[in-house]
């Protein structure tokens, strides 16, 4: 699915929330919550750009150079303590609003320089040798001395807020502080410590959990290691420590293992003190003042004489050479020795365990309830009160299964018998609690204190997706693009690479949940409702949320959305007297022809929001783009998908040399793109529905920055453009759904960069590139630098019969997923595709076998084929004749039945 973003959600309804008939004091709201500013990233990007500004010579003639010299130093001696500052925050408000200043002041700088990046980009174009004087009138801008004067004035103006602001830093006594990436601040002065005790009568819904780590405890040792490590691993307040203490507790556990060990580890991971703790725990004697050497000797004395259970609570750890320390000395103990070890890390577990990780999943509804009821009433007063216990089962939704969050929320209405109090907190949004005695927010913060400094930032914009929306990993990396979260350190280093690694950071820390891997690196997952409660909490001051009209948007806001419930059109909204400052705005229409947004709120959108770095239209039924579209200079996001009304784009449009991405997928009436679209020189990924009948040369085929291209849907192309082989960087093409194309140019045998390559629903496509060329023509391409697909999707493509000559040259040495669906005259595959790994074939009727060489495809985890008959046929394993060729792939499904799994 197409993912929108936005950050300020606006719901257009008449339900109005008060409080002010409550009794219980603990359930009002409290807005001095956990809402932060991070500053130091936004501070560290800022001074890169000021930095260049100071060597530019285009500022000298104006004094820029000086005055931007001037605020990398002042902007420098503030960033030196930035980090004490965010630490120190939660516990002081002045602190806090003088962040939030600070903030304010480094968008508004960036605002600045950015536009000195549009200028530049625009005189790319203007000064391209093939610039006639027509495109040179078209781009034409102010005078370039007025330009440097009005820049000059503006950082100047940025300069005196910022030494106002480095003033008053003085009063707060901070220190330098370095970014080690633990546990900071409050977290350290009241560090998490957990004890081995539980009453079992007060852990529900944990017996499974239990007796699946039974099992694997009371398993003898497979006979290569002494002991194994079983990974528990779940996000904060899931229960992993009360699973370890029901397991640490049990008779059997006492009678297995004659000496028990219970450590909790959390924020560092130093030897001598882990030592320590062991030591202690089974002596009961302290040896502290005991060099490393003479606990490692008392440690192995203990080890050597009983079979242990250690459990290691409450571990952070990611790097392997502080465990290996450790585990070297564990393992010189008697056989069939084992520790658990819980952590929210799937990193942790990779690292440290031996046998496979043990996810542990939420409660169910009923044992949810189960724990609310025991922590709201005093017992057995439930059944006085079946009215609270009807609106209990709706605050314990919310909680999503986290036992934590149950009994939390539960104690905030212990003794309480007025609905009104019940209905307060049911309406309530968790971030919104009293944060005092709430510590459901508190110990999910753990985790991202944890976060490195990069990873927060994009974490807490998370808080963009409405909650319960399915995201992929291809749309969020490219919000994070979008919003300059993704810095390389080298120009050669791709910035959708660094967005994919930092999902997988977040996924191996449990701040992501419902995951499903598509492909390699392609992803859909949810965050966990609680999780994005978190990430709310900490950009409220950025991004409003607003329920109800009356909500006023200010200039700390930068990020809007709009949310329709029950308003058919969006007019210009009364909350929002200030909109020059946004940055991004965003549109949640309900389905349906009837909803949408009006003419002039767009209009007013676009004439008065010139910082706007993301613009997303997708489904607000516009049938006219804005004219002055082309004044948003720092756009980078544009959306205008699935507004089918739209005929034409203005040629203003094409001003935009910042867009990065934009999308016109389902616009089903655009009569055109012109070959203007060249003039879109950072647009990396491109989707187009278009009625024209081919797409002309000299347009797309010169972006230069292009990724991804997406055609879909297009009724009357016949024809691509033919200079498509000039995209040498591009990574992704999709063409979906053109039932009139005939064939693709020959240039794309040139699409080095490629590597995943879609072709579906177009019935008269034939891939046959070689017609109209000659034989030394066809070999001297194929033989040249061409693509090296690594995923190939062919979907309803009836003109395949066999595969062609230069699809087979970019697939054999680097395919790794295949999949061929209703493919009706395919008689063969390729041979020798030696790096596959998934290979899909549905309802290919014709197709009678597998390549012959399956037997050597030892890259070949899983094959699935459905809905062709031959194949099943020959590969079915009890009467099948080639069923030994397949039998060493891992997973084997054959017409919707698994034959063969590495999972059973």
């Amino acid at each position: 699915m197409i993912c929108r973003c936005s950050l300020i959600i606006i719901s257009y309804n008449n339900s109005n929330f008060t409080t002010s008939q409550t009794q219980n004091p603990a359930i009002f709201f409290s807005f001095k919550d956990m809402a932060e500013t991070i500053v130091s990233d936004i501070a560290e990007k800022l001074l890169g750009k000021l930095f260049s500004l100071a060597s530019n010579e285009m500022g000298f003639a104006w004094g820029v150079r000086k005055d931007a010299q001037e605020l990398v130093d002042t902007l420098t001696t503030i960033k030196a303590v930035l980090l004490d500052a965010e630490d120190k925050q939660t516990h002081n408000e002045k602190l806090k609003v003088w962040l939030g200043k600070l903030k304010g002041i480094c968008y508004d700088a960036e605002d600045v320089l950015d536009v000195i990046k549009v200028e530049g980009l625009r005189k790319q174009v203007v000064n391209s040798q093939s610039c006639t004087r027509k495109v040179r009138h078209f781009f034409s801008s102010s005078n370039p001395i007025a330009f440097r004067f009005t820049l000059w004035h503006k950082i100047k103006e940025i300069k005196k807020r910022l030494a106002k602001i480095a003033v008053i830093k003085n009063s707060f006594n901070l220190t330098e502080k370095v970014d080690s990436n633990q546990v900071i601040g409050w977290e350290r002065e009241r560090e998490r410590e957990t004890h081995s005790f539980v009453r079992a009568s007060d852990v529900i819904g944990r017996d499974k959990d239990k007796e699946k780590i039974m099992k694997l405890l009371l398993r003898p040792s497979d006979g290569h290691e002494n002991v194994s490590v079983i990974p528990i691993v779940g996000i904060g307040g899931l229960g992993k420590t009360a699973l370890g203490k029901l397991v640490y507790n049990d008779k059997r556990v006492g009678e297995y293992f004659k000496l028990k060990i219970w450590v909790c580890v959390s924020d560092e991971f130093v030897l001598k003190n882990l030592l320590i703790d062991i030591i202690e725990s089974v002596t009961q004697k302290k040896y502290v003042d005991k060099s490393i050497d003479q606990l490692q000797n008392i440690l192995r004395d203990i080890l050597s004489h009983e079979k242990y259970l250690l459990v290691l609570d409450d571990v952070w750890n990611e790097d392997y050479g502080l465990w290996f320390e450790l585990k070297n000395l564990l393992r010189e103990c008697v056989s069939g020795s084992k520790i658990i070890v819980t952590t929210r890390s799937d990193r942790v577990a990779s690292i440290m365990g031996t046998v496979p990780t043990y996810r542990l999943e939420g409660l169910s509804l009923d044992d949810c309830l189960s724990v609310f009821v025991k922590c709201a009433f005093k017992e057995g007063r439930e059944k006085q009160h079946p009215n609270l216990v009807e609106i209990g089962i709706e605050i314990v939704k919310k909680c999503r299964g986290v036992p934590l969050a149950v009994r939390a929320l539960g104690s905030l209405l212990y003794s309480s018998t007025s609905e009104q109090d019940w209905k307060n907190l049911r309406d309530n949004e968790i971030w919104k609690l009293d944060q005092k005695e709430n510590n459901i927010l508190n110990a999910l913060r753990i985790s991202y204190n944890h976060l490195p400094s990069h990873l927060k930032q994009c974490f807490v914009y998370c808080s963009i997706f409405p909650k319960d929306i399915e995201f992929t990993s291809l749309h969020l990396v490219q919000f994070w693009m979008d919003n300059g979260l993704l810095q390389s350190h080298n120009e050669n280093e791709d910035l959708e690479n660094i967005g994919k690694q930092y999902v997988k950071e977040l996924m191996s820390r449990s701040f992501f949940q419902d995951i499903v891997q598509l492909h390699e690196s392609l992803y859909t997952f949810k965050i966990h409702d609680l999780m994005h409660d978190l990430a709310t909490s900490l950009m409220r001051n950025e991004c409003l949320i607003v329920k109800s009209a009356n909500q006023i948007c200010t200039k700390s806001h930068r990020r809007v959305s709009f949310y329709f419930v029950d308003a058919p059109i969006i007019d210009v909204p009364s909350i929002l007297p200030n909109l020059g400052h946004l940055r991004s705005i965003t549109f949640y229409p309900i389905s349906g022809e009837s909803t949408g947004i009006s003419q002039s709120f767009l209009e007013l959108i676009v004439s008065r929001c010139k910082f706007l770095r993301m613009l997303n239209l997708f489904s607000s039924n516009i049938d006219i783009v804005p004219k002055k579209i082309g004044n948003l200079k720092h756009l980078r996001f544009l959306d205008l998908g699935s507004n089918p009304k739209i005929k034409e784009l203005p040629s203003s449009i094409y001003k935009l040399q910042n867009l990065q991405f934009l999308s016109l997928l389902g616009c089903e009436e655009l009569k055109a793109l012109t070959t203007d679209v060249k003039y879109l020189i950072s647009l990396r990924h491109l989707a187009l529905t278009t009625i024209q009948m081919h797409l002309p040369t000299n347009g797309i085929g010169c972006l230069n920055s292009l990724r991804r291209l997406w055609i879909f849907n297009c009724n009357n192309l016949k024809y691509l453009f033919e200079d498509i082989g000039h995209l040498r960087v591009l990574r992704t093409l999709s063409v979906s759904e053109c039932p009139r194309l005939t064939s693709l140019p020959r240039g794309v045998r040139s699409l080095s960069s490629l590597e995943n390559l879609h072709l579906i629903s177009c019935e008269r496509l034939n891939l046959d590139l070689s017609i109209g060329s000659n034989k030394q023509d066809n070999h001297d391409e194929l033989s040249s630098t061409g693509p090296r697909l690594r995923f190939l999707c062919i979907r309803e493509l009836p003109q395949l019969v066999e595969f062609p000559q230069w699809l087979i040259h970019c697939s054999i040495s680097s395919l790794e997923r295949l999949q061929i669906v209703n493919c009706s005259n395919l008689k063969a595959l390729p041979e020798s595709m030696e790096k596959l790994q998934v290979l899909v074939i549905e309802k290919c009727p014709e197709l009678s076998s597998l390549p012959k060489d399956m037997d050597r495809l030892i890259s070949l985890r899983e094959l699935a084929i459905e809905d062709s008959l031959k194949l099943s046929e020959r590969y079915e394993p009890e009467t099948g004749e080639d069923w030994s060729k397949i039998s060493h792939i891992p997973y084997i499904q054959l017409d919707g039945k698994i034959i063969k799994s590495t999972e059973n």
